[in-house]
């Protein structure tokens, strides 16, 4: 679980149903947060959609939204329940593990499939010493980020250190070694994947250059692969 929810009872959330892999979910909908019940579940007024009470589907993954500007966070669960405290009535949502956290893109997020190198410092080292690096695959790019298939899973807010592959023999499109990135957010793949997860990334630069030698290669991408 990814720790306690910091919510206010009374905050206002905006309510989506989760999105297939590759696509934005859509938060059409409104609800309260009334409270914790502990770090596993928490309570909402019911939402409305059309105006109406929508009703609880246990196998419906549900997506709630919080925060503002840069820092938008996402909490995901089930709806399991229907509590009753007073004349109220509120959805119980048993949380899974999964807290997104959704960043303006200020970057154009291409969709091209490259092989990526992915490793983290924690890990234990070879016979030589060194620290062997898995094997992904990008679903979608950006300069400030990508999402990629991979075997590893990872929580919410661990760094890990991507190799992005070289895509032409231009400056531009020379590989970049160990970028640190944070996980924002990470899931199952769909089925018939030949990877287990799919993890989404957010790069973390140490200064201005490092931030245009990714927006370089990002450029390069576009370029080569005719986005």
């Amino acid at each position: 679980m990814a720790g306690a929810i910091t919510i206010k009872s009374g905050t206002k959330l905006r309510m989506a149903f989760d999105a297939p892999i590759g696509q934005e979910p859509d938060f059409n909908m409104m609800c309260t947060f009334a409270k914790a019940l502990d770090e596993s579940a928490f309570l909402v007024s019911i939402p409305m959609k059309d105006g109406k009470a929508l009703v609880i589907n246990e196998r419906q993954k549900l997506l709630f939204r919080y925060g503002t500007d840069n820092n938008v966070m996402i909490l995901a669960g089930y709806a399991d329940d229907i509590i009753k405290e007073g004349i109220r009535r509120y959805w119980k949502i048993r949380r899974v593990s999964e807290q997104r956290q959704f960043f303006q893109r200020a970057d154009e997020r291409l969709k091209v499939a490259l092989p990526i190198r992915y490793k983290q410092e924690t890990w234990m080292p070879n016979e030589d010493g060194e620290i062997e690096t898995e094997g992904g695959m990008t679903l979608d790019i950006s300069a400030g980020g990508l999402a990629a298939y991979m075997n590893d899973r990872f929580e919410v807010g661990e760094i890990c250190e991507l190799s992005l592959p070289n895509v032409g023999i231009e400056q531009e499109g020379r590989g970049i070694a160990d970028i640190v990135s944070v996980v924002c957010w990470m899931r199952e793949a769909p089925k018939g994947s030949i990877y287990r997860n799919v993890c989404g990334f957010q790069f973390r630069f140490a200064d201005g250059s490092e931030k245009e030698r990714a927006q370089e290669y990002v450029a390069h991408v576009k370029k080569k692969y005719k986005l």
